[in-house]
């Protein structure tokens, strides 16, 4: 399998000019025009099922669970529990504030990177509490856990992610689709 990018093929990740017409009147959480940012690549050509919440959503619920289970760390009286919470929801944070769209104060990790974050974080937020041992010693942060865990796996199947910028990652890797912009 040929992994090294074809420049001379369009792909559905280059941006398209938008009139500043349009570009000013469709501001908001619920635009889906060109300006609201550059489609992502399906993850595995198959993920998202549908591309149904917007990006800036799914933006703002990135920041919520990532909040609610650092909060909820910080309120067990588990050590195990308030240090899991601390390392779970300071990652969440994290990667949501270096992301590659417009709810972030940096555009450093590419979009289809942060949707493989969104699974795996998700996925470990959700097995914490069984995996080191607090799921009857601190329930509230379990059930924190699980809750946020489940609706990240959920959001992320049905959200409509898109980059503002178009970041990747290195030259000639797979998610190198070539020149961004036009």
């Amino acid at each position: 399998m040929d992994l090294t990018p074809d420049w001379h093929k369009p792909t559905p990740r280059q941006a398209v000019s938008v009139p500043l017409a349009v570009s000013e009147s469709r501001k908001g959480l619920w635009d889906k025009s060109a300006a609201a940012g550059i489609p992502a690549m399906p993850l595995f050509g198959v993920l998202p099922l549908r591309r149904v919440i917007p990006q800036d959503i799914h933006s703002l619920l990135d920041y919520q669970g990532a909040l609610s289970v650092l909060g909820a760390g910080l309120l067990s009286r588990c050590a195990v529990a308030r240090a899991a919470g601390v390392v779970l929801g300071c990652a969440g944070l994290g990667v949501s504030l270096l992301t590659d769209y417009r709810l972030s104060l940096r555009k450093l990790i590419p979009i289809e990177v942060h949707e493989c974050i969104d699974h795996v974080w998700s996925l470990k937020v959700i097995a914490a509490p069984f995996l080191l041992g607090y799921s009857r010693r601190s329930r509230w942060a379990t059930v924190v856990n699980v809750v946020v865990g489940a609706s990240t796996i959920l959001g992320s199947l049905f959200t409509d992610y898109r980059a503002q910028r178009g970041v990747q990652w290195g030259r000639g890797h797979v998610t190198d689709l070539g020149p961004v912009g036009g």
